[in-house]
């Protein structure tokens, strides 16, 4: 079996898109290449609280999660992707 290809331009054309993932309703902002991967942001009420370079708690910030694409051998699309959900 060869590897996939999947075009960028089109993953890049998901940008915006509104997405659940694990029950959580996120939006795509980002395409890595390497991968490629989505990267998602909450969209939800909860907000985890980000720690600064000393370890101090100083401010919320949305939660992201990175989804590959691709498996790591590039044959077959991830089980993660294909679970995404429109919204």
């Amino acid at each position: 079996m060869s590897e996939l290809e999947i075009s960028l331009q089109q993953l890049r054309g998901m940008i915006g898109l509104r997405v659940v993932h694990n029950g959580v309703v996120c939006q795509v902002i980002e395409v890595l290449e390497d991968g490629p991967s989505l990267v998602l942001q909450n969209h939800g009420p909860a907000r985890p609280v980000q720690s600064n370079q000393h370890g101090e708690g100083s401010r919320r910030t949305p939660e992201t999660f990175t989804i590959p694409v691709l498996t790591p051998d590039r044959r077959e699309i991830h089980p993660q992707y294909l679970a995404l959900e429109l919204t």
